[in-house]
């Protein structure tokens, strides 16, 4: 289960993403989560997925 909080799902996000995941597309298929519902969530705080840096900054 992912947090709800957009805080706590940015750190748990970037933390899967720099620990486990080496893309925003592995990390949504091995968790059965929604990309699109995340990066929703995490754009309505100012944070945006950049694929380069595999994060949200």
């Amino acid at each position: 289960m992912i947090p709800k909080d957009p805080a706590m799902l940015l750190s748990f996000v970037n933390l899967k993403l720099r620990d486990y995941y080496g893309s925003l597309e592995a990390l949504c298929e091995d968790l059965d989560v929604d990309g699109e519902e995340i990066a929703g969530k995490l754009a309505a705080i100012d944070y945006h997925y950049d694929k380069e840096k595999n994060r949200f900054v």
